[in-house]
This record gives structure tokens, C-alpha cells and sequence, in this order.
């Protein structure tokens, strides 16, 4: 039996000031017989054109996409595991694309699911649309924001107006009852908006923020990458911030090692771990989070629970506690890493999960090679198995964006 079991960093704020977080976040679930995320692609119809779209996402809907009995089918089967349920993510595309949407997001809360919806910044994306998808269950929506204005987010989804369209959307969400997450993709053109960008997430009352580390698959080949020096500072630019702002991080799993290295190193974290790009923009971080009189800004509420922005992330990835269900059924250990294990037509995806030998694999942190293999925290993080495939062809190489050795 797999059980999540992390133990969380106390970790210093912008000024250095320490914050004192629990010091052991636990999930009580076996990632060995269920997925605990499961995030799944109802269509691949977007009407956005985004530089790093994993799904290379068309107008049009697929006309072999998964039929709403197909649909609610998977459904039933991850309902009928028992508790604790599963977290269903209906993504895209955009998932305002599908007519039976809101059908399918009441047939999961009915069947005692955790459902969200993962939209895109389009007109699709009204307060009557998103106040229909709250009545219908679900809990959650997510929006992707990759910049702090028009121009940086415009350019990156490849639509004008779409910074506009996605921010109020954003609070139209919070207007209906849903809780917010906002997702962005850094890369090495947008890394120095990142203070700006916490900013504004903070602003919109988000109760998470979820930090995209660029995966070169899809159109995101086409963009630049940060360095695994890059990324380590970016790191602790995310750990300062924590005090502040609900956040985890998507593909570099090494943010929890990061927490872990500053909780056992005391006040200012480890010595000298931080480079130029960390030196770079920290004193804008600082100010990001500071008042015009010079005081911290308090941790948001986000409706009503003070120490959501105090949690660590917890120690689930690709495969192990997650996986994805593309458009046609095909069963992933996420969506950055096309390695098909199954198709839900021909196998309930409880059955995939369980079975596969390479989710199987991934579950096994022991297995893995180079670095990752011989790191004291790979039972905390693993490594991005979604970044060493796309570096090596193999899930269970080492992680090439991470900078840390292992001591032995």
C-alpha cells in the first residue's frame, strides 16, 4: 500500500519573517489501488491557439470523442472504488465545447465524486455558464493565466482579448460559489513575470495557485524551457511566497525537497541555494506581497478557511495517484506523458490503473534511474517522470530539470 505521508517545511516568507505550518500533511489513500486525480480530457475543441498546448487542440470537436454514456460510464467505475472518491477534473480543449457537460458534472457529484472543470478564457466562459456548472456539483473551476496582462497572456494563448475573457471569468467564478484555481505555464520568456503574477492571483481570491513547469511535448516544443539552475530558483521564489498564496507545483515535484531543505535548515533556508535569477527577482516578489506601508499582505481567505494557503502539496504525480483520460478514452499517467496504458472502452480505467505495468512502475519509487533513483527524497518527490521521458524516452530516467545531488 502506497500512502501519501509528507512532511511539510516551516518556511520563511519574502522578509524572512517564519511562518509556522503544520508540520506533517497526511492523505490516507491507497495510490496503489486508486487514482486520486483524475484528469479527464472530454474533448480536444478549444477555441484558443496556445504556443504550449499539450493537446494541439482544434475548433472542431473529434468525432470519435467519448459518447456521455461512455463518459459517465468511467465515472460510475471510479465511484463504485468507495471512499475516499476520486477528484475528477473535466478539462480540455475546453470543456464548455461538450452540450452535456453539466450532465456529466451532476451524474459525478451524484455519484459522490469531486468534480471540477478546467475551461478556457473564451466567451464561452459567462457568469450563467459557470453559475450552471456550480448548480450542476461541481466544487471547482480552473483558468489559465500566463502573464500578468494582455500582452504576455495574449501572446501566449494566441488570442487577443484573451486576458480580458479569462480574468473575468476568474471572478465571475468566485461570484457564483466556485473556489478558484489558477494555473500558469512559466517558461523562460515568462519567468520574470512571476512576481506580478502572484500578485494578481492572490487578487482574484484564487484558492490555489498551480505553477506549470514547461514539458516539451505538443506545441510546447516550440517554446524555451528554464535550465535546471532556473527552475531550483524559481523554486524558492514558490516557497517564499507560500506564506502568502495556496500554491503547488505541476511537473517539478522537486518543490517539495525544496520545502523539506528550508524546514531543516532554519531561518534564510539553506546556505547560498538561491542564483542570479532568484537574486534577480526576489525583492520584486517581497514587494508584490507588501502594502504601501510596508506590512506583509495577510493570506487570503478564499472563502472562509484561513489556512489554506499554509498546506504543502501533496506527494502525488504522474501515474502514481494521477492520471489522465484523453478525448478518445485513451488512458495516460498524465497529459504530458504519452505513454498510452489502456483504453476505458476496453477496460474500466480502475482496472488500467491497478494493472498497467508501467503506472505500476511509476509507483515504485525505488525503480527509478540515474539521480532520482539515489536521491534520499525520491519517496517525497520522484522527479517529473513526464520531464525525463520528454529528455530521454524512458519515465524512469532521472529528472534533467532538477539541480539537486543526492548526498548519496
Amino acid at each position: 500500500m502506497t500512502v501519501v505521508d509528507l512532511p511539510v517545511a516551516r518556511v520563511p516568507g519574502p522578509a524572512n519573517a517564519r511562518v509556522d505550518v503544520p508540520e506533517v500533511r497526511r492523505l490516507r489513500y491507497d495510490l496503489d489501488q486508486r487514482p486520486f486525480l483524475v484528469l479527464f480530457e472530454t474533448t480536444r475543441a478549444c477555441d484558443l491557439a496556445c504556443t504550449h498546448c499539450r493537446a494541439e487542440a482544434q475548433p472542431a470537436c473529434h468525432p470519435d470523442e467519448l459518447t456521455t454514456a461512455e463518459v459517465t460510464g468511467v465515472l460510475d467505475d471510479l465511484a463504485a472504488a468507495g471512499p475516499p472518491r476520486s477528484i475528477v477534473v473535466l478539462t480540455g480543449g475546453d470543456p464548455f465545447k461538450r452540450t452535456d457537460l453539466t450532465t456529466l458534472i451532476a451524474h459525478g457529484s451524484a455519484a459522490g465524486l469531486a468534480m471540477a472543470v478546467s475551461p478556457s478564457g473564451t466567451p464561452l466562459a459567462t457568469e450563467a455558464n459557470l453559475a450552471a456548472v456550480r448548480t450542476a456539483g461541481s466544487g471547482a473551476v480552473s483558468f489559465s493565466l500566463d502573464g500578468p496582462e494582455a500582452s504576455t497572456h495574449d501572446a501566449f494563448r494566441g488570442v487577443p482579448g484573451s486576458f480580458a475573457l479569462t480574468v473575468d471569468a476568474c471572478r465571475a467564478a468566485r461570484r457564483v460559489g466556485l473556489r478558484l484555481q489558477v494555473n500558469s505555464t512559466v517558461t523562460a520568456g515568462t519567468v520574470d513575470a512571476l512576481p506580478e503574477m502572484a500578485r494578481l492571483v492572490r487578487d482574484l481570491d484564487a484558492g490555489l495557485w498551480s505553477v506549470f513547469f514547461l514539458v516539451s511535448t505538443g506545441r510546447g516544443r516550440q517554446l524555451g524551457a528554464l535550465d535546471a539552475d532556473g527552475i531550483e530558483d524559481v523554486l524558492h521564489l514558490l516557497a517564499d511566497v507560500s506564506p502568502h498564496l495556496a500554491l503547488k507545483t505541476t511537473e517539478a515535484p522537486q518543490y517539495r525537497r525544496v520545502l523539506h531543505q528550508r524546514a531543516e535548515a532554519g531561518p534564510g533556508g539553506p546556505p547560498d541555494p538561491r542564483g542570479p535569477l532568484y537574486r534577480r527577482l526576489h525583492d520584486r516578489m517581497a514587494a508584490a506581497f507588501e502594502e504601501p506601508s510596508g506590512t506583509a499582505v495577510p493570506a487570503p481567505t478564499h472563502g472562509g478557511d484561513p489556512d489554506r494557503s499554509r498546506r504543502a502539496p501533496l506527494a502525488v504525480g504522474d501515474g502514481s495517484g494521477v492520471v489522465f483520460v484523453s478525448h478518445i478514452g485513451d488512458v495516460y499517467p498524465s497529459g504530458f506523458l504519452p505513454l498510452t496504458v489502456g483504453n476505458v472502452r476496453d477496460h474500466p480505467l480502475t482496472e488500467i490503473y491497478r494493472s498497467s505495468a508501467v503506472l505500476r512502475a511509476l509507483r515504485d519509487r525505488d525503480r527509478l534511474g540515474g539521480r532520482c533513483g539515489r536521491c534520499e527524497f525520491r519517496q517525497v518527490c520522484g522527479g517529473s517522470r513526464s520531464q525525463a521521458y520528454a529528455a530521454t524516452g524512458d519515465p524512469m530516467a532521472e529528472d534533467p530539470n532538477c539541480a539537486y545531488v543526492p548526498a548519496g
